[in-house]
């Protein structure tokens, strides 16, 4: 495998959409026993990695929320990849923390803004105010890190079209080479679904619309649409470079990965697995020099075929249906092409314009 995936899972705070597998606190001595349990895991996995890694990931969690010295310990004993991303909250990102990334291999770093406008920060919780993520973005740059991607939330209760424009201005006036936007889901089990669940609910229909002025906004500022929530430079106002997320771009393609950590999904060779979510199972098999307890599910070829083809055709490049074709139903795409949702290329199944912003609803109609 040549993609890594590491999982920091500490936060200073849990914000109410948040589902992820998060510990809010910890002291230096629990970051250092848990980072400890990585590189644990990581030696008994590392027969499963190639010899070169194409891209590292470390999520969470707020890994930059991390004690420093354990942070920069792991990364300085990760393998190395040609792509090494690191998430961060902009609140966590001071001029040290954009060093310690820059000198031990980071070489993308992706700040979860979120917005720009105070009542919805508020809304969604974020410690992190507008200030701080131009603070942060330019501590990375001044550390030269040159490969920035920020996150946008749409769909926060009491947002307006005009609050999505300013935000949009606001993260396109730090000239980004990479923005992921989301629409905000109300996770089920979440503080978040439980208090604003319903307004979520009636406003749905409006997404659309949303999503829409998203994509325009951003295609026009020089962005590529190259996956259904994710823009990236062109190269030809990039100086040529493939400013992609790689590592998500090996999610897409479905290829198998390695994760470490908490509650990390890992799929190899037609497996995958997930680490137990608990700390304490996983640092006590840690100090046992045993494997972490998992869950197990294999992917037969049919799961694997629907997975391939659910995920290939979120991205704006055709999808080789060599693989695919037991998870496609014909009579639906042929139906699909007389709409316009669709396209069958000599290079492979594609969506159009119109098909790429319905999503979900027309790979659903795709499937066997």
């Amino acid at each position: 495998m040549r993609h890594l995936y590491v999982h920091l899972p500490f936060c200073a705070h849990r914000c109410g959409y948040c589902d992820f597998v998060t510990l809010v606190g910890g002291d230096r001595e629990q970051h250092a026993r848990y980072v400890d349990a990585l590189l644990a895991e990581l030696e008994l996995e590392r027969g499963l990695l190639a010899g070169k890694l194409e891209t590292v990931f470390l999520g969470g969690g707020t890994p930059t929320f991390t004690a420093p010295g354990e942070l920069e310990r792991l990364l300085a004993a990760l393998p190395p990849a040609a792509e090494v991303t690191v998430e961060a909250n902009p609140e966590t990102v001071t001029a040290e923390m954009a060093r310690l990334l820059s000198r031990n291999g980071v070489n993308r770093v992706s700040i979860g803004a979120q917005s720009f406008h105070m009542p919805l920060l508020e809304v969604l919780e974020r410690r992190a105010r507008p200030d701080d993520v131009r603070r942060a973005f330019h501590h990375l740059r001044d550390a030269g890190l040159d490969n920035l991607s920020l996150d946008l939330l749409y769909g926060i209760p009491g947002q307006s079209p005009a609050d999505l424009e300013r935000d949009l201005e606001d993260a396109l006036a730090l000239g980004p080479e990479h923005l992921s936007c989301y629409e905000l889901e109300a996770k089920p089990g979440t503080r978040f679904a439980h208090t604003h669940g319903d307004e979520l609910a009636r406003q749905s229909e409006a997404m659309e619309g949303y999503f829409e002025r998203v994509v325009a906004v951003l295609t026009a500022a020089g962005y590529r649409w190259y996956e259904t929530a994710n823009f990236c430079r062109r190269p030809e106002v990039a100086g040529g470079r493939d400013l992609r997320a790689r590592h998500n771009l090996g999610y897409w393609l479905g290829r198998d990965y390695l994760g470490l950590g908490i509650g990390a999904v890992s799929t190899v060779a037609g497996r995958r697995w997930r680490n137990t979510p608990k700390l304490a199972a996983y640092l006590g098999a840690a100090g046992r020099g045993e494997a972490p307890a998992r869950a197990l599910e294999p992917l037969d070829e049919d799961v694997q075929g629907r997975e391939r083809l659910l995920l290939g055709l979120r991205l704006d490049e055709p999808l080789p249906l060599a693989g695919v074709e037991s998870a496609l139903d014909p009579s639906a795409l042929a139906r699909l092409e007389r709409l316009g949702l669709a396209e069958r290329l000599e290079t492979g199944l594609t969506l159009t314009e119109r098909g790429r912003f319905l999503g979900g609803a027309v790979t659903a109609e795709l499937l066997a």
